[in-house]
């Protein structure tokens, strides 16, 4: 008979790590075991993504061993139990134990899974589901206020919770999130300080202010002045000669680009938050499909095509109709120091390239804290093992998802994450129990 097992906090982390094992007791502070996975994805839950190598997560290391050890553990178990091969399409072990436990999906644009029904509720009750199955108990509004290790070895865990009462377990799962993870956990486990990222950048305000609230369909590059852009890197993405001289471009994320007054928020900006630094540079480019060094020669073709058309020569207002929206348009023509109501002029087309393909707004920080989706920071994973999610040296002690100092880009790799760890752990744990059945203690419920 499997010893009994708690499990602290029920966001992705601790749903997992609760199915994972028999006998296990889930605290939880609010009213509703799960409700912070109702709030993902805009209550549609972004719950994974189809390739999980890509999200470029922090300690990369440490999250490739245990996403492989996850592999190694789950491919191994029958249907229902998570075996990666239980269902068609489920090319991992998080997404084969989510169709093990009836959950479909559908992918979005850049492998961005979601469930089929479109609701976050559809994920959330697939895993209490599995909870129920397996005599998992819940215990909602029991806030775990401190978990205190065993004594001795071979000891039990106290769960001091925050009405004064005191619990024990055999082994504890922190699936909580960073912040609370600090005062959770016992002294002297090594914690990284928590800082808020995935958010809007703040940028100097003078062109976003004129565009708040418009978004764009393009990409945003991260520049960073002091380095030097590889002859490779030049050729990769289309620079010429003479451009961006003594800096490096960092990285450049394609997608949705909204202007606030502060700066620039959506997707593209919230990735690049993960690795913007003081003195950084962003620009946003409004044609990502057509490289800067072939450009001028569109503007070219662009401007030739306008005058058949129009019986005239083409104004830079003509060529900016239709490419980008006036507002735009009016910050470009300022930018690039062009007049849009004049015929466009021998070499001013090599100008307005520079500012279509990279409007260039200097970084000063996060825009607004409030809406970034995740914390950096957390227990240092030095501490803990990558192959089950325990700590080194507290043993039958497991840190998971959030509380740990991993973090990833938007997409659907936090969650992953989430789930990922959970299994893990849960699994090791279940292991762990399993062979100290045999003791007295272990006889006991």
């Amino acid at each position: 008979m499997e010893a009994p097992r708690g499990a602290e906090g029920s966001g992705g982390r601790g749903v997992e790590g609760a199915a994972s094992a028999a006998r296990v007791v889930v605290y939880e502070v609010s009213d509703r075991v799960g409700r912070s996975i109702l709030a993902t994805g805009n209550g549609r839950c972004n719950f994974s993504n189809a390739r999980p190598g890509d999200g470029d997560y922090r300690n990369g290391p440490f999250v490739e061993a245990a996403l492989a050890a996850l592999e190694e553990v789950l491919g191994r178990q029958p249907v229902g139990c998570g075996g990666v091969l239980a269902a068609e399409g489920a090319s991992n072990a998080v997404l084969g134990f989510f169709a093990d436990h009836g959950l479909m999906w559908r992918e979005e644009g850049e492998g961005r899974l979601y469930p089929l029904a479109n609701k976050a509720t559809s994920v959330l009750d697939c895993l209490r589901a599995a909870c129920a199955a397996a005599g998992v108990e819940e215990r909602v509004e029991c806030e775990v206020a401190a978990v205190q290790p065993p004594r001795e070895a071979g000891g039990r865990f106290t769960l001091r919770l925050a009405d004064g009462r005191f619990e024990r377990a055999d082994a504890v799962i922190a699936a909580v999130g960073g912040s609370i993870a600090r005062g959770l956990l016992p002294e002297g486990v090594p914690f990284r300080e928590l800082e808020p990222t995935l958010g809007p950048l703040a940028t100097e305000p003078r062109w976003p202010r004129r565009l708040d609230n418009i978004r764009v369909r393009g990409a945003l590059e991260l520049w960073r002045p002091g380095e030097e852009t590889s002859p490779e890197e030049r050729n990769c993405y289309g620079l010429p000669l003479g451009t961006h001289e003594g800096e490096r471009l960092v990285s450049r994320e394609v997608g949705e680009v909204m202007f606030r007054k502060y700066g620039v928020s959506g997707i593209a900006a919230f990735n690049l938050s993960r690795l913007a630094e003081s003195g950084d540079v962003l620009a946003v480019d409004f044609v990502p499909r057509i490289r800067l060094c072939d450009m001028e020669a569109f503007l070219n073709r662009r401007r030739k095509l306008l005058r058949a058309s129009l019986g005239r020569e083409a104004t830079w207002d003509d060529m900016l109709r239709g490419m980008v929206l006036a507002p735009v348009a009016d910050v470009l023509l300022e930018a690039a120091a062009l007049n849009g109501a004049r015929p466009v002029a021998k070499g001013e087309t090599a100008r307005m390239a520079t500012f279509l393909k990279g409007l260039r707004l200097p970084a000063t920080g996060l825009g607004d804290p409030r809406q970034c989706q995740v914390h950096r920071g957390g227990v240092e994973v030095d501490a803990v093992d990558e192959l089950t999610c325990e700590l080194r040296e507290v043993p039958g002690l497991y840190v998971v998802g959030e509380a740990l100092d991993v973090d990833a880009a938007c997409g659907g790799y936090n969650l992953h994450w989430a789930w990922a760890s959970g299994l893990l752990a849960g699994w090791s744990t279940a292991e762990r129990l399993a062979g100290s059945s045999g003791s007295a203690r272990g006889e006991e419920r």
